[in-house]
């Protein structure tokens, strides 16, 4: 029904910025959020940045003035510009897209990202 695509991951050094880009794709209206979680190695999926139709956005405190969500409605994109990396930023990154309030959303594939000297 909607699939979602994520692109940009890779290897990056402590201090540097990457951008990750979400496209979705199918039977879509209006996607009424869009955000990116994340899972490490042992770690339970968390939430990175979340970005409602209207704009108003919710970041998790690690990542807080560090990492920039922005949206494009009409597009069904959304990307994730990440600066002043940390190595405890390594994840695997999952977009996700939720159509309507309330309901769980559908995932990307993910995407990995490695801080690392």
């Amino acid at each position: 029904q909607v699939q979602l695509v994520e692109s940009g991951g890779g290897l990056v050094q402590p201090g540097g910025s990457m951008r990750l880009s979400c496209s979705a794709s199918g039977k879509i209206y209006i996607i009424y959020k869009m955000a990116w979680y994340r899972q490490a190695p042992g770690n339970e999926r968390e939430l990175v940045a979340e970005m409602t139709s209207g704009g108003a956005a919710n970041y998790a405190d690690s990542v807080l003035a560090r990492f920039t969500i922005s949206r494009d409605v009409a597009a069904n994109t959304m990307t994730l510009q990440m600066n002043n990396l940390k190595p405890e930023d390594t994840a695997v990154y999952y977009c996700n897209a939720v159509l309507f309030h309330g309901e769980p959303g559908y995932w990307g594939q993910g995407t990995q990202v490695t801080v690392s000297s």
